[in-house]
């Protein structure tokens, strides 16, 4: 079966279909609808061949369907007929357990993803559990407003890197996993791992997406 994944982020879909070598990419942002995202996704996929679409969604899935709308999008996800609008199956997951899905070599796994928030998400023996790390409390605000994209600008550079290695070691403590890998767009800015950690793989998302079905 030929897949087609969509990756949602707060600054860019990235797409790739089965069979094709180089993904596709557009624009997002905090005024992107549900509708803006199909429209964008049929326009970047033209000309490729697809029988099944897996979504990365950047919010709360329950039994396959955005329960919440996104944090960093525009409106119109919760209740939005994703089937119906790429006419084809479709399988709706949340991102960053897309990615952890992609990144897992087994055993008892945690994923942070740093991107334009924090994603997370844990496999514990192939069981798949998004999470919402992000929005735990931390000094005033949250982790997600420190390790996001807005924390990066705030903070500037050596800053961030001080609070991913403060934030990044309390999680571990308290979950105990056996694997953490730290993917999302802005893990390549890290001078250094935090201690055990590994670099989650760059098409993580995609492998996820294939690995759905």
């Amino acid at each position: 079966m030929k897949i087609l994944v969509v990756d949602i982020g707060g600054n860019q879909v990235k797409i790739l279909a089965t069979g094709e070598q180089a993904p596709r990419s557009f624009a997002s942002g905090p005024l992107m609808t549900a509708n803006q995202m199909v429209a964008g996704v049929l326009q970047a996929a033209e000309g490729w061949k697809y029988e099944a679409v897996s979504i990365g969604y950047p919010g709360v899935i329950s039994q396959g369907k955005p329960v919440s709308e996104p944090h960093n999008l525009g409106e119109g996800w919760v209740g939005f007929d994703f089937q119906a609008a790429f006419q084809r199956p479709v399988k709706v997951i949340n991102d960053a357990a897309m990615q952890a899905i992609g990144d897992y070599q087994g055993g008892k796994m945690l994923f942070l993803g740093l991107g334009t928030g924090l994603g997370s998400a844990m496999i514990v023996n192939g069981i798949v559990e998004p999470m919402e790390l992000g929005r735990l409390p931390y000094e005033s605000t949250t982790y997600e407003d420190y390790l996001g994209i807005r924390g990066y600008e705030r903070l500037g550079d050596e800053n961030w890197q001080h609070y991913v290695r403060d934030i990044v070691p309390r999680l571990v403590d308290a979950l105990e996993p056996d694997d953490v890998v730290l993917g999302g767009g802005n893990v390549h800015k890290l001078k250094k791992l935090p201690p055990g950690c590994r670099a989650g793989d760059s098409n993580g998302a995609f492998i996820g997406g294939f690995r759905l079905w």
